[in-house]
């Protein structure tokens, strides 16, 4: 019972600090959009990854990073309308 309850708690914590993990009622539209936003901030925060992604897309690294920060934000407001 005591590891039940301590897995629960733990779980809530994650919850607490990251949005993306869902609940019982999240819908696959929102896990994905979750997954996708922390993927483009992932790749924007980590510049090796935003090097390999600018290279292969032939683009300028500046480019790349405005482009992932403007398909995030879509995400976000998206969110933001539901409520």
């Amino acid at each position: 019972m005591a590891d039940r309850l301590r897995d629960q708690q733990q779980y809530e914590q994650l919850q607490n600090r990251f949005i993306g993990v869902g609940n019982p009622d999240t819908t696959k539209h929102e896990w994905r959009a979750n997954i996708q936003r922390d993927s483009l901030a992932s790749y924007v925060g980590h510049p090796p990854l935003l090097t390999y992604f600018s290279v292969a897309l032939g683009e300028p690294h500046a480019v790349t990073k405005a482009r992932f920060l403007d398909v995030s934000c879509i995400y976000v407001q998206r969110e933001e309308k539901k409520f």
